[in-house]
């Protein structure tokens, strides 16, 4: 989308754990300045497949390309001073307890920069402020609900202004109401970096649908579909059909009254005796 913002490219990628092959022969492209959903069903290389774009399971074969650079086949130090630049939000937000938000968001820069404490602090609470969080600044994770500390794991991943950002599962855990405002949340950051480059790994499909301008479907090994969201959602694929038709079938049963009107009535004159 922009040509200034860091695309990743993936050609013909293997890899796994112990011998076992958990992607093979892998092609797909995210470009950059979007964001780009990756589904699948559990199981099926999501999280495999995020911790080889993140240098933390080797590829057997084939290559990984960020920002024009080919990761894969880097030497461990380039490597290391190239995932300085990444952003990460994790599944739990992976917040240090002992340490208040602010501080936690001063971690990647306090790593990788030697600027006074003062400045930390400003930036800390200028990226909590992105985030609705800058007035519990000072509270520890304990102290927040779930939904919050994903909010204050979003500051710390992006405090730095990544070019590239990785979320594992961002509504995983989170009722519906939370989910939707972590979505909004990451539809803000992206007004806020235009050229930042958004991977979210996910299950939640109604996510998919609201922020996603990419999405990338694993299965068996592969890619089944890597390109647009419109394009997925008018794919004839039966595999992609059944996966999006779950969708609408698990908002039905949610809006399904969940008892006949008849037991109802049975129910409440009971109740009522």
């Amino acid at each position: 989308m922009d040509d200034k913002a860091w695309g990743i490219r993936i050609e013909d990628l293997s890899g796994g754990y112990g011998g076992r092959l958990i992607l093979e022969h892998f092609t797909a492209a995210m470009p950059g300045g979007s964001i780009t959903a990756i589904l699948g069903e559990s199981g099926c290389g999501k999280t495999t497949l995020l911790r080889m774009l993140l240098g933390l399971t080797p590829a057997t074969a084939g290559s990984i390309f960020i920002g024009g650079r080919d990761t894969t086949h880097m030497a461990p130090r380039q490597f290391h001073k190239l995932r300085r630049r990444f952003g990460v939000l994790f599944q739990d937000g992976a917040l240090i307890s002992a340490l208040t938000l602010a501080e936690n968001t001063e971690l990647p820069l306090m790593e990788h920069t030697r600027l006074p404490r003062k400045v930390l602090r400003e930036a800390a609470l200028r990226t909590l402020e992105l985030v609705g969080l800058r007035k519990f600044a000072d509270f520890y994770p304990g102290e927040l609900s779930g939904g919050m500390r994903k909010r204050a794991g979003l500051a710390r991943a992006i405090v730095t202004e990544p070019p590239v950002l990785f979320c594992d599962e961002p509504t995983s855990g989170l009722d519906p109401i939370t989910a939707a405002q972590m979505d909004q949340l990451l539809l803000d950051m992206k007004s806020c970096y235009p050229q930042m480059t958004i991977v979210v790994v996910t299950h939640d499909l109604d996510s998919m649908v609201r922020i996603a301008d990419e999405v990338l479907v694993l299965k068996d090994k592969k890619a089944v579909f890597s390109g647009r969201k419109d394009e997925l959602q008018r794919s004839a694929d039966p595999y992609i059909r059944s996966l999006l038709d779950r969708r609408f079938e698990e908002s039905r049963r949610m809006a399904a009254p969940p008892l006949d009107e008849s037991v109802r009535n049975a129910l409440s004159a009971w109740l009522d005796a």
